[in-house]
């Protein structure tokens, strides 16, 4: 065996980016296999690499016995003591078996082991690079598409957006470039497999970190996010520091943040409210853009009943009951909302809360 193969397990090994033990342990049950193959041997053999003169070698070990009857396990111990005269019966010696054609013989033998523990290699290399992207953010390219997922090529993987996680409003073409939210990262039989996501409510949150500066530096936290992708979603941010405006960190100047999001959302709605450790600020805020006159709080049922204007009414509910959805979902507290007409029938507003509240419609009236 010439040193040329030794130079190729170090082009591979930086090339490839793998351990050269690794690869030198492939090399080696890949010579042991051919041995046994080619020779028909059972024996417990070893290889033998020597990196600085190129050679190899292989040993099996044999048993010393008084007249050896199986010569492929067996050594005569008159054999044994021409090796080393101390040699007894019952000793286990090694003794070097090298054919004189095995470097043929091995060298195409070894090419496919090596090969596929290259591969194998290769896709544990890509698993731990990907596989520390789980839960982030990554920009791919799309490659191709079929009925059930649309590919991405993300460098070194391709992965896959299945049907359910994409966009219902977004059109998916081939070449174009895509933001998408890794959403699991599998070591399978067949290699690494990365599963990612446009609908996932992660995306949004990440979206967010990477377009404010305050949310990336802790400055703005992130309390909960609720989306219907697509479509709508509401955030709810909070600044220890009650100098900082949160919500107006993530709106940005002339609402140039939240639209840069807005716009690689294909047009999603987007309400940025304010979190609050109140349920009935937290509530109020979350049910926003809609006024709201009261928050009813059963902290037991971890409910509410929100009262707000008539007027207000199928705003604060939404299109198919949606801001009232995407509100509950954000705040964890079930919401039922009532008009004011119906809260007064209810007996849920005191008279001081709807003179006080007839007054402000009043004056919304001619704002």
């Amino acid at each position: 065996m010439s040193s040329q193969l030794f130079d190729a397990i170090d082009y591979l090994a930086k090339e490839k980016g793998i351990d050269k033990d690794v690869l030198l342990e492939a090399l080696e049950a890949a010579l042991i296999s051919a041995y046994k193959k080619n020779f028909k041997s059972a024996t417990n053999v070893r290889v033998e690499l020597n990196e600085e003169t190129g050679k190899m070698g292989v040993f099996s070990r044999k048993l010393v016995v008084e007249e050896a009857e199986n010569t492929q396990e067996e050594l005569s111990l008159e054999e044994a003591k021409k090796i080393d005269p101390n040699y007894e019966i019952e000793d286990v010696i090694e003794v070097e078996v090298t054919p004189k054609d095995f470097g043929r013989i091995a060298a195409q033998a070894a090419k496919q082991v090596v090969t596929q523990r290259v591969r194998e290699a290769e896709r544990g290399v890509i698993f731990s690079e990907y596989a520390d992207r789980e839960e982030d953010v990554m920009t791919g390219i799309i490659q191709r598409k079929d009925p059930r997922f649309v590919y991405v090529n993300l460098g070194k993987i391709e992965a896959k957006l299945a049907e359910a996680e994409q966009m219902a409003n977004e059109e998916y073409h081939v070449h174009d470039r895509l933001k998408v939210f890794v959403t699991k990262v599998e070591n399978t039989s067949k290699g690494p497999q990365i599963f990612i996501s446009r609908s996932h409510p992660g995306l949004l949150k990440r979206l967010f970190e990477m377009e404010v500066p305050e949310i990336y530096d802790g400055i703005v936290e992130i309390k909960s996010v609720a989306r219907e992708a697509g479509d709508r979603s509401k955030i709810s941010v909070y600044a220890p520091d009650p100098d900082i405006d949160p919500v107006g960190s993530c709106v940005g100047q002339k609402g140039q943040r939240v639209q840069a999001i807005v716009n690689e959302l294909k047009g999603e709605k987007i309400d940025v409210v304010e979190w609050s450790d109140d349920p009935v600020v937290y509530v109020s805020n979350a049910l926003s853009p809609s006024k709201v006159v009261e928050v009813l709080v059963n902290d037991e049922a971890k409910a509410t009943t929100v009262v707000v204007p008539d007027y207000q009414l199928s705003l604060a509910i939404g299109k198919r009951g949606q801001n009232a959805r995407l509100a509950a979902k954000l705040t964890g507290w079930k919401i039922d909302i009532k008009s004011e007409t119906e809260a007064r029938e209810e007996g849920l507003l005191s008279d001081i809360e709807a003179e006080e509240s007839d007054n402000n419609n009043d004056n919304d009236l001619f704002m």
